[in-house]
């Protein structure tokens, strides 16, 4: 990844989550399609790859309570539906803006 982030801003009013980079560059993604883009084991099965989170379960108003950085490489939501396993790299958040 050429550009690193530079902050990060829930627009809870929004529901949108966006992130700033170090060529300028800024990322804005909507915070239902972010919960329905998680990759943990409880949304995508380890072994086959397979979809368990079905895109359409996820509520239209599907906030963040909070967000943490994980090491030097993602962040940890914390969903409103109580989903907090999955980590986001930072690399997935530029491809998902």
């Amino acid at each position: 990844m050429s550009a690193e982030p530079t902050y990060v801003d829930l627009k809870d009013s929004q529901g949108l989550f966006v992130i700033g980079w170090s060529d300028g560059g800024e990322t804005r993604i909507p915070y239902r399609r972010l919960r329905q883009a998680c990759e943990c084991a409880l949304c995508v099965d380890e072994l086959s790859g397979e979809r368990l989170l079905d895109p359409a379960s996820v509520a239209e108003d599907v906030g963040v309570h909070d967000c943490q950085e994980v090491g030097a490489y993602g962040l940890r939501f914390h969903w409103s539906d109580g989903h907090s396993t999955g980590i986001y790299t930072f690399e997935k958040l530029r491809r998902l803006g």
